[in-house]
Formats: structure tokens, sequence, C-alpha cells
């Protein structure tokens, strides 16, 4: 089976790869071997290297698999937590204009 091949930006690349890093430098800490990572995570160790190498073609399940099996898994809630420049838009495009109140002619 052939896979597509996701091309991301530098920019986007990066942190993926970081967090492959990461997650290799967690594993190896914890003394566990690829084949017991891929075991416990049910996914094979082709994947995992992957994982590690931060590659864009494995799912989010599979890396949330892995930090699960790593005692990582409350990391992942921390991503896009504290989005600043979607608050910054979100306060832009919620201005409140004001009125002068209707005034009842039915006097």
């Amino acid at each position: 089976m052939k896979t597509r091949n996701n091309i991301l930006l530098p920019r986007a690349q990066k942190p993926l790869t970081i967090l492959g890093e990461n997650i290799r430098l967690a594993r190896l800490r914890r003394r566990y071997s690829m084949e017991q990572v891929a075991e416990r995570a049910d996914i094979s160790r082709p994947t995992l290297h992957s994982i590690e190498r931060g590659n864009s073609n494995v799912t989010i399940g599979a890396y949330v698999k892995v930090l699960f099996v790593l005692g990582l898994e409350g990391d992942i809630a921390k991503v896009a937590t504290d989005d600043i420049l979607g608050r910054k838009l979100q306060d832009f495009g919620l201005t409140v204009r004001k009125r002068a109140p209707k005034i009842n002619k039915s006097v």
C-alpha cells in the first residue's frame, strides 16, 4: 500500500519534529525499547519510528497512544490551551456598538 507523502512547510514541520524527539527522549529515559512501547501502544514498530521522527503521515491517535504508554497523556491537553492570537481576533471582532435608546412616541 503506497502512502501519500504530506509535505509541510518547515515552520509547521519543526514542532512535529521536536515532538517526535521529545517522545523518543522520554522513551529512552524510561529505558523502554521500541518493541515494548509499540506493543503497549498497539502500533507497529515502524509507526513508532515514524512518530519519533516527527512524520506527519502518522495519525494523532497513534501519537496519543504512545504518550499514554509513556505516562504523558496529560500533555496533549496543553496543546493550544492559551490561544492568544485567537482571543485577540475574537476580541477585535466583538466590538460593541453603543446606540441611543429608542424614544417611545406613543404618548
